[in-house]
C-alpha cells in the first residue's frame, strides 16, 4: 500500500482505492512519529451531517492529545468511502454526488478520525408519464405510471405520486395512478411530487367494441420463452376497431404480461391471460413447461498462477495471455488444454495489469497498467507476431498517466478509460512506436459548480469510466454512476468518428436504490450482442484489500437492455446471482458466459427474445466452483470472467487462476455440475 501522504489517495486504482486498513495508517504513523506520540485521537466535526446530492459540506479536524486538549497538527489526509458517493479535498470539503451514507476521515498525526454524513437524494426536478397509447373507453381503466428523476439525472422509485384530473366528470384517477374513463370528453392528467409535475392528456371515447378475441387462443411455452398477446377488437358490423385500449391481465403465479401484450412465466405452470376493453374481455392460455437448459460442465485443464491473483485473460489461436494484480502478463501455449504450458512472462512497472488485449491480426497487444512506481501508468503496446514471446514495443503514457483501468482495440485505435480524469480516450496506434491520442469524450459533471478543477482521481468529482467496447461504429460505455453511455465513432447515426466521438444516448440506474449504503457501486460492464447490451454492476464493500487474504464480499446485477431503438436503450431483463457480484462477460451463439466473483463462473442461455428475471426462468446452464484449498484465499471463488475459445469456455478467477472447462450433455435430473456444485 503506498504511503497515504497529501493527494496520495489520488493514485490508488479502484480495487485498492480505499484499502484504508490499519497497516496504512500505521505507515502514516511512522513517517509522523513525533506528531504521532502527541496526537492520541482525532475529532472530525461535523460528527454527523446531513445534505443533499449536489450540496457542499465543510468538515474540520483537530488531533487531541492524550487529555484531550487540541494540538496544532494539521490533517495530511481527507477521504471519504465510498469514493464514488462524496469526495473531500484538502479543506476538508466534501462534494456530494449520490445518495447513500459515507465516513469523512481525516489523518492527523498519523492517526485517523471519522464522522458520517448522510447524503439524501437529489430532489425530483422531472415526471415522465407513461401507459397511454390509445384513447380509453368509457367504463375501462388504464394504469398509469410516472417515472421521477432527480436533478442529478438518476430515476427515483422512493417518491410518492400525488394523482390529479382536471374534469374527474370524464376521467377519474385515483392515488395509484389506475385512470377509469367516465364519459367521452378529454382531461388533463397530473402527478405531483417533490415540487416536480408531470401531466398528459387523455381522451376517453364511447366504446364501439362488441366483440374481443386474443391471438394466440392457446399456446406451449418453455419458462423464458417470451409470448407476444394479441387483441382483436370488433365493432357491431364485424369491423376492426383501430388503437383500442386494452388492460391485459395474467392468473397463475410466476409470470407477468406486460403492457403491449407480452407474456413470460419464471415457473412451469398452466396461465390464462385476459385482454379488455370496456366491457368487452377475451382469455388465452399458456401451459409452461421447465426450459431444461441444464448440461454437465466438464474439467479439462487448469491454470494455476502462484501466489499471485490473476486478472484478464485473453485468448487467440494457441496461447492464452493471463493479466495479473501484479506486474506482469504471463502467457500460456494451450494447443494442449488439458496441460497448459507457461511459455513466457511479460513483466511491466506496475502494481496492477487489469487488461490485456490482441489485435484481430494478432500481431499487436496492449495492456493496461496502474499504480506503477514512476507514477506514469497508461498502457503498452506489445509485438506479438510471435505469440509464445510477446516483446514490448512501446508505451503511451502521456495523457493517461494517472492509470487505465480497460482498453478495447478497435482497427489501429484503442479506446481507453482513463482513471485521472474519468474520461474516455481515442489512441490511434498506426504508428505503433509512435502512439496519439486523437480525442477524448467525457460525461459532463453532475454538477458543474461542484467541479474541483484541482483534484483528479479514481472518482473525479463523480465521474468515473470503467468499460470499453467498441461494436459496428458504436461504443458502448460503462460510466460508473452515470449509467451506460452510447457514442457514435463511426457508426454514422449522430456523425461521430473515432477522432470526434459523438454522444447517442445514455441510460442511468439508481445504484443506491439497488445496493443501499455502504457499497462502492457502478456501472462496470458493457458487451453488446444483437440487439441487447448486457451492462453489469460491480459492487464492492466500501473498504477491502485487494491484496489481503480475506474473502471480499461482492454483490451486482446484470442488466439486459434493449438497444433496438438507440436512441431509446430500455432495460428489459436482468440476471441476478443471490450469492455472487457480476464481472466480466462474453457472448457466442447464443451462450454467455461470466464471472460471477464469489458465485463462481456462470453459463446462461440467452436464446430469442429476452423479458424479465433471468435467472428465475431456468436459463442457467451450468455454474462452475472456481474454490480452491491451494488458492490465493483458499476456498473461495472470485471469478473475474470467462471466454469462449476453441469450442471451450475459459473461467479466470482472481484467487484460483484459470478454469479450462467444455460443455457437456444434458444434465440429469438430481446430478451436480463439476467441479463443486
Amino acid at each position: 500500500m503506498p504511503r497515504l501522504t497529501r493527494g496520495a489517495l489520488r493514485m490508488i486504482p479502484l480495487l485498492t482505492l480505499l484499502t484504508l486498513t490499519a497497516p496504512a495508517w500505521a505507515q502514516e504513523a511512522q513517517n509522523n512519529s513525533t506528531a504521532a506520540s502527541a496526537v492520541k485521537t482525532v475529532s472530525v466535526t461535523p460528527a454527523i451531517a446531513e445534505a443533499e446530492v449536489g450540496q457542499q459540506v465543510k468538515f474540520t479536524a483537530a488531533g487531541l492529545d492524550a487529555g484531550g486538549k487540541a494540538t496544532d497538527q494539521k490533517a495530511t489526509v481527507w477521504f471519504a468511502v465510498p469514493g464514488d458517493v462524496a469526495a473531500v479535498d484538502e479543506t476538508g470539503t466534501a462534494r456530494l454526488f449520490a445518495p447513500g451514507e459515507v465516513r469523512v476521515g481525516a489523518l492527523v498525526g498519523g492517526k485517523p478520525g471519522f464522522a458520517k454524513l448522510v447524503i439524501k437524494p437529489a430532489r425530483v426536478t422531472r415526471l415522465e408519464i407513461t401507459g397511454l397509447n390509445a384513447p380509453l373507453v368509457a367504463g375501462g381503466t388504464m394504469k398509469l405510471t410516472a417515472r421521477a428523476i432527480g436533478a442529478n439525472g438518476d430515476p427515483r422509485t422512493d417518491v410518492m405520486f400525488a394523482w390529479s384530473s382536471d374534469n374527474p366528470s370524464v376521467a377519474a384517477v385515483d392515488a395509484a395512478g389506475l385512470v377509469t374513463g367516465v364519459a367521452p370528453g378529454k382531461a388533463k392528467l397530473v402527478a405531483k411530487a417533490e415540487g416536480a409535475t408531470g401531466e398528459t392528456m387523455i381522451e376517453i371515447v364511447k366504446s364501439n367494441v362488441r366483440n374481443l378475441s386474443i391471438e394466440p387462443r392457446t399456446m406451449n411455452a418453455r419458462t423464458g420463452d417470451v409470448i407476444h398477446f394479441a387483441a382483436q377488437a370488433k365493432d357491431s358490423r364485424n369491423a376492426m376497431v383501430k388503437n383500442a385500449s386494452v388492460r391485459w391481465a395474467v392468473s397463475g403465479e410466476g409470470a407477468t404480461i406486460e403492457s403491449d401484450g407480452s407474456f413470460v412465466a419464471e415457473r412451469p405452470g398452466t396461465y390464462v391471460i385476459t385482454a379488455t376493453v370496456g366491457e368487452q374481455a377475451s382469455a388465452a392460455s399458456v401451459v409452461v413447461g421447465p426450459r431444461n437448459s441444464e448440461r454437465e460442465l466438464e474439467l479439462v485443464g487448469r491454470i494455476r498462477l502462484k501466489d499471485i491473483q490473476a486478472a484478464e485473460e485473453w485468448l487467440f489461436g494457441n496461447y492464452a495471455y493471463v493479466s495479473t494484480i501484479w506486474d506482469q502478463v504471463q502467457v500460456y501455449d494451450i494447443s494442449d488444454p488439458a496441460s497448459p504450458k507457461l511459455s513466457d512472462t511479460v513483466k511491466v512497472d506496475a502494481r496492477i495489469v487489469n487488461d490485456v488485449s490482441v489485435t484481430a491480426d494478432g500481431k499487436i497487444g496492449v495492456l493496461t497498467r496502474e499504480a506503477s512506481s514512476s507514477r506514469k501508468d497508461g498502457i503498452v503496446f506489445l509485438d506479438t507476431s510471435d505469440p509464445a514471446h510477446p516483446k514490448v514495443i512501446s508505451e503511451y503514457t502521456a495523457t493517461v498517466t494517472g492509470g487505465v483501468h480497460s482498453a478495447y482495440i478497435d482497427g489501429h485505435y484503442v479506446y481507453l478509460t482513463d482513471d485521472a480524469t474519468g474520461s474516455m480516450r481515442v489512441i490511434d496506434f498506426q504508428d505503433v512506436k509512435n502512439p496519439k491520442e486523437v480525442a477524448r469524450w467525457q460525461v459532463e459533471l453532475r454538477d458543474p459548480k461542484l467541479a474541483n478543477p484541482s483534484r483528479t482521481g479514481q472518482f473525479t468529482d463523480g465521474r468515473y469510466l470503467h468499460d470499453v467496447q467498441v461494436k459496428d461504429g458504436l461504443a458502448y460505455l460503462a460510466y460508473w454512476r452515470d449509467g451506460l453511455v452510447i457514442l457514435d465513432v463511426g457508426n454514422g447515426v449522430k456523425g461521430g468518428s473515432p477522432e470526434n466521438p459523438k454522444l447517442v444516448s445514455q441510460l442511468r440506474f439508481n445504484h443506491n436504490e439497488l445496493y443501499g449504503n455502504g457499497w462502492l457501486a457502478g456501472t462496470h460492464e458493457v458487451y453488446r450482442y444483437k440487439n441487447y447490451v448486457f451492462v453489469g454492476d460491480e459492487v464492492l464493500p466500501d473498504m477491502f484489500n485487494i491484496y489481503g487474504k480475506e474473502r471480499i464480499a461482492a454483490r451486482g446485477v446484470l442488466h439486459v437492455v434493449d438497444v433496438s431503438d438507440i436512441l431509446n436503450p430500455r432495460k428489459v431483463a436482468e440476471y441476478a446471482v443471490p450469492e455472487g457480484g457480476a464481472h466480466n462477460v462474453w457472448v457466442k451463439d447464443d451462450i454467455l458466459v461470466m464471472g460471477y466473483y464469489g458465485g463462481g463462473g456462470r453459463v446462461l442461455d440467452v436464446s430469442g427474445e429476452l423479458r424479465g428475471d433471468l435467472y428465475r426462468q431456468g436459463r442457467e446452464i451450468a455454474r462452475l466452483w472456481t474454490g480452491d484449498p491451494q488458492g490465493f484465499r483458499p476456498n473461495v471463488p472470485f471469478t473475474w470472467g470467462a471466454r469462449h475459445h476453441n469450442g471451450l469456455i475459459f473461467f479466470n478467477d482472481i484467487n484460483s487462476g484459470v478454469w479450462i472447462m467444455k460443455l457437456g450433455k444434458p444434465r440429469q435430473k438430481g446430478s451436480t455440475t463439476a467441479p463443486g456444485y
